[in-house]
């Protein structure tokens, strides 16, 4: 079973913040799908081994943006 994580990224304003971030982050290996929630400033991931949370954040903050924290966490 894969594992979902919604992290908070305060830095997300707009599309190309958006393709940035799920460039990077569906990338990794492991990752299977990626979501950019503009609004609410949050990425989503479902992910399963090798990604895991330090690769991710990893990606994010590669792509110019900082992970504030967790928002939601549901791991198998």
């Amino acid at each position: 079973m894969s594992d979902v994580i919604t992290l908070s990224v305060p830095g997300i304003s707009c599309a190309k913040c958006q393709q940035a971030i799920e460039g990077a982050v569906g990338a990794l290996p492991g990752v299977s799908a990626v979501s950019v929630d503009i609004p609410a400033k949050s990425v989503t991931v479902t992910f399963d081994a090798p990604a895991g949370r330090p690769s991710i954040d990893a990606a994010i903050n590669d792509a110019g943006y900082e992970v504030a924290g967790v928002v939601e966490a549901n791991a198998s």
